[in-house]
Parts: structure tokens; sequence; C-alpha cells
């Protein structure tokens, strides 16, 4: 009995920290030159495929208005603030990284090829954002907000 007790209590405990090695969640964004506090995107698991939407903009000179007028697809014209920046990422085989994807950048308009990989336990996640060969493009770390 105390063995499947003691079993049962381990299991719970490492359900939470197994939860979390995902790009589940919300995070924070920073800007790349400042350094700044930019946004919370929030991102959600749609059977298997992730998508992420800014639901906070949390720069001090950022307008909660701005649209993205640099967008070309159905995104042109919306509101920044809920816009989906991220697309299609997928879990790839037997690693803790989602990719296949797509990312927007909404203060060029452009769409990079994705990578998504949790670190430091998955309370931080490396976005990396490229075209053509992961090797170029540029990576950005976010944190989990919650």
């Amino acid at each position: 009995m105390f063995r499947a007790v003691f079993v049962s209590l381990i299991g719970a405990l490492a359900l939470p920290v197994l939860a979390q090695m995902t790009p589940v969640g919300v995070w924070r964004t920073y800007d790349d030159n400042s350094g700044e506090l930019s946004s919370e995107v929030r991102i959600t698991d749609n059977g298997g495929v992730l998508s992420g939407k800014i639901e906070k903009l949390l720069r001090k000179d950022a307008k909660q208005d701005d649209v993205c007028d640099k967008c070309t697809d159905a995104r042109k014209g919306k509101p920044v603030l809920g816009l989906e920046i991220i697309r299609g990422a997928k879990k790839a085989e037997g690693k803790d990284v989602w990719e296949g994807g797509k990312i927007l950048d909404p203060e060029n308009g452009k769409d990079y090829s994705l990578k998504l990989t949790p670190i430091d336990n998955g309370k931080k996640l490396d976005v990396r954002g490229f075209i053509g060969f992961s090797l170029l493009g540029r990576t950005q770390t976010w944190v989990r907000a919650q």
C-alpha cells in the first residue's frame, strides 16, 4: 500500500513539471534592441497544432489600437492586440521542439518559418524565426508568464 501511495505521489509531483515542457501558455516577449518588455502572447494547442495570439501590449510606447499595416494577408489592418502571430507549429517526433509553422512579425508584416523550443524546465521558450534554413534567422527567448 505504501508503495502505491508513494508512486502516485511521485507521479502527481512530476506532472506539473512535464506539463510545462510545452509552448502552451502565456509568454512575455522582449524587444530585440532595447530588451524592454514588449507583449504577452498566449499559445494554445488545437488538436496538436499550435497557434498564438498577442494578448497584451506592454511596451511603454505601445498604442493599444495599433493595427498591422504592413501585413500582406487577411491580417492586414487588423488590431495588433488579439492578432494571431503563430500558426501551424507541430511537435517534432521524439523531441521537445515544435516546428513547421509560421510566425508573423507585426512590425514588418513578414511571416517566417518557426521553431519553438522550451528551455530551462519550460520556464523559457526559444522562438526561432527564419527564412529557408534555420541557420538564417534570429532567436528570441520568451519567459513564461503563467
